[in-house]
């Protein structure tokens, strides 16, 4: 609709610069200090040395691009299954969303973590570096996740394990999703992703240099600031709900490009 079409409601030639937050700084009571505030004022927030080795990263970007550039057929072979009612493997782009809104994207969905909850049938077996880079960056993922959960937890003034044993402990599904965004002849009048808040307890977000989020602040919809090596943290609903509202799942949509 004319009200959401990305060209009309940008505030063009400025870019968002959410708070960034350095994982490294030795004084923890800072970073979670930093982490607590902008959960509260934004529910965004980008974190840098954050302990995943920019190689882990570059590679599993590198592995999920392939995917998406393979044939259509090859893609099918890990598509999700629409009787069985589960969200994983991969799905193409312009299916309705629950308001007749259709997302100019192709998404890959599979679980990654713990292991009793994987099913390697909507792994990708090409290329086959896929389930090797995965599990790499799971691994690493999991200290990242973790160490964000100590932080929002004692940010509430709780103890440092309960705001993740509160969202499910050992037993949280770790979710893996790719969005590829095809060229779009229309990305002023296109979306990527709706605007929508987050189900998750939290989203790990690896970005590229082409500029897509957006996020909804003071009225307005802002370009998020692209950072090298950087992740983008999103609050999400169950965060919002586990804190009582403290913490505020943030409104986003994802624009397209035209190359």
């Amino acid at each position: 609709s004319e009200k959401e079409q990305p060209a009309a409601t940008t505030l063009h030639g400025v870019v968002l610069e959410v708070p960034v937050i350095d994982m490294s700084d030795p004084e923890e009571e800072k970073v979670v200090e930093r982490i607590a505030e902008a959960s509260r004022g934004w529910g965004i927030f980008q974190v840098v040395n954050h302990g995943i080795p920019d190689e882990v990263i570059r590679e599993l970007q590198r592995v999920g691009k392939e995917f998406f550039e393979l044939p259509q057929a090859e893609k099918e072979a890990v598509a999700k299954d629409p009787a069985g009612g589960s969200i994983e493997g991969y799905g193409t782009s312009l299916q309705k969303d629950v308001d007749g809104k259709r997302g100019w994207v192709d998404h890959l969905f599979h679980r990654i973590w713990p292991p009793s909850a994987v099913n390697y049938k909507f792994w990708p077996k090409n290329p086959s570096s896929y389930r090797e880079a995965n599990e790499e960056y799971a691994k690493k993922l999991l200290e990242v996740g973790d160490r964000l959960f100590r932080s929002l937890s004692v940010g509430l003034g709780l103890e440092a394990h309960e705001l993740k044993e509160g969202a499910g402990g050992e037993d949280i599904i770790h979710l893996l999703k790719i969005n590829y965004y095809p060229p779009c002849p229309r990305p002023d009048l296109a979306l990527g992703v709706v605007a929508h808040t987050d189900m998750s307890a939290i989203t790990i977000l690896v970005p590229n240099e082409v500029q897509g989020l957006q996020v909804f602040k003071d009225e307005h919809w802002y370009d998020v600031k692209y950072i090298p090596n950087a992740l983008i943290i999103h609050i999400g609903d169950q965060i919002e709900i586990l804190s009582n509202g403290k913490y505020k799942s943030v409104y986003h949509r994802t624009t397209v490009d035209k190359e």
